[in-house]
C-alpha cells in the first residue's frame, strides 16, 4: 500500500471518525471527580481526563502490527474498547496505585469506582456514533452502533466542559460539585433525547418503507452533522441501496428516497475467498455499496459521508483482460484505500441546516 494512502487511512480513522478527544476527556474527568471526595476533586479531574482518552491509544498501536487499510479501519475501537478488558484494566491500575499513591489510599473504593467509570464511559459514548464499537470483543457479533450522536457535537460536550472548568476553579467547594453534576445530567439527557428522536423518526420511516414495499429491507438512520433532528436514511434494496432524509419537522410528508444501483452481488461472490472483504462487510453490518471505477471494483461504506463523497472506500477486485471475446473475469485483490470524492464539509453542513428548517411539502 502506498505510504500516502496509508497515512490518509490512519488520519481519517483516528480523527474524522472518533468521538472527539475533548468529549472523552471531559466525560472521564466528570465521572471520576463526581465519585471522589470533594477535597480530591481536582486530582480526580486530571486523572479522569487522562483515563478517558486511554482506549483511543489503539489509533497508534494498530499500525505497529498491520498497515493494511482494512486493518486500520476495522481494528480501531476493537480490543481497547472491550468492556471486560477496560474493567480489568481499571482494577489493575487501581491495585497498582493503591500501594503507592496516598490519595488512592485515603479513598480506595471511590478511586476504584472512578477509574472504572472513566474507562468504561469512553466506549459507551463511542457506541452512540455510527462508526461502530466492539464492546463485546472478541465476540463475532457486529460492532455496536446506536447511531444517534455525530462524531463532534458541541451540544453534548459544552455542558461537560463547563462543569469541569467550574469544578476545577471551585475545587472542594459545594457549588463546584453541583456544577460538575449538572454537566453530567444535561449531557446524559441530551443523549437520551438523541435516542428518542432517532427511534421516533425510525417509526415514521418504517411506515414509509412499508408503503413502498420495503418493510423488510435493512435500514439504518444516521444523524446529520451537528444536530439530532435531521436523519439520513440508508436502505439496502434488492437492486442496490436508497438514500433519504427525514426531519422531525417533516410532519406527514411522504418518505422520499433516491435509489442507486450497486455491484454488491459481485462483492459477495468474491468475498468467499477474501477474508478482508468479509471483514469489511461484518464491520459495516452490510451497509456498503459497490461500483466499478477504472476497472476496479470499489466497496464504499455508506454510513459515513454523502453520495459521491464517502469517507471510506476500498478497491477489492480488478477486471482481467478480455480473452477470445469472452467476458472479462474478476480477480480479488488485497483491498486498498480508494480515492474519495471531494469533501465539501461546509457545503454539506449548510445543506443540512437548510433541509432541517425547510420541511418537505
Amino acid at each position: 500500500m502506498p505510504s500516502n494512502d496509508r497515512r490518509s487511512t490512519q488520519l481519517t480513522a483516528s480523527i474524522t471518525f472518533r468521538m472527539d478527544s475533548l468529549s472523552q476527556a471531559v466525560l472521564g474527568a466528570s465521572v471520576m471527580a463526581a465519585v471522589l471526595p470533594a477535597r480530591q476533586r481536582r486530582k480526580g479531574l486530571a486523572a479522569g481526563a487522562l483515563l478517558g482518552t486511554v482506549p483511543d491509544l489503539d489509533t497508534f498501536i494498530v499500525p505497529l502490527f498491520s498497515q493494511t487499510p482494512v486493518d486500520i479501519f476495522t481494528w480501531h475501537r476493537g480490543p481497547s474498547h472491550a468492556l471486560w478488558l477496560l474493567l480489568l484494566l481499571g482494577w489493575l491500575l487501581w491495585w497498582l496505585l493503591r500501594r503507592r499513591v496516598p490519595a488512592v489510599q485515603q479513598a480506595p473504593n471511590a478511586w476504584l469506582l472512578g477509574s472504572v467509570l472513566a474507562l468504561l464511559t469512553h466506549p459507551l459514548l463511542d457506541a452512540f456514533t455510527v462508526y461502530g464499537t466492539q464492546l463485546w470483543w472478541p465476540s463475532s457479533s457486529h460492532p455496536v452502533m446506536w447511531s444517534s450522536l455525530f462524531i463532534i457535537d458541541p451540544l453534548y460536550t459544552l455542558p461537560l466542559l463547563l462543569g469541569v472548568v467550574l469544578a476545577w476553579i471551585g475545587g472542594a467547594r459545594r457549588w463546584a460539585g453541583r456544577a460538575l453534576l449538572a454537566g453530567l445530567v444535561i449531557s446524559t439527557a441530551y443523549i437520551g433525547w438523541s435516542q428518542l428522536s432517532r427511534h421516533w423518526t425510525d417509526r415514521i420511516v418504517a411506515t414509509g418503507l412499508a408503503e413502498q414495499g420495503l418493510a423488510d429491507a435493512p435500514r439504518l438512520l444516521v444523524n446529520t452533522p451537528l444536530n439530532t433532528m435531521l436523519w439520513r436514511i440508508i436502505v439496502m434494496t434488492p437492486q442496490g441501496y436508497a438514500i433519504g432524509h427525514r426531519s422531525i419537522f417533516d410532519g406527514d410528508a411522504p418518505l422520499q428516497l433516491q435509489h442507486h444501483a450497486s455491484e454488491m452481488p459481485l462483492v459477495r461472490q468474491l468475498a468467499g475467498d477474501n477474508p478482508e472483504i468479509q471483514r469489511l462487510l461484518w464491520f459495516t453490518s452490510g451497509f456498503m455499496a459497490a461500483d466499478i471505477t477504472d476497472g476496479r471494483l470499489v466497496l464504499r461504506d455508506l454510513r459515513m459521508g454523502t453520495e459521491g463523497s464517502y469517507f471510506f472506500s476500498f478497491a477489492v477486485a480488478r477486471q482481467q483482460p478480455i480473452m477470445h471475446g469472452q467476458q472479462a473475469p474478476w480477480q480479488s485483490i488485497t483491498p486498498a484505500q480508494a480515492v474519495a470524492g471531494p469533501r465539501q464539509m461546509r457545503q454539506q453542513v449548510e445543506q443540512t441546516w437548510q433541509r432541517l428548517w425547510h420541511p418537505l411539502p
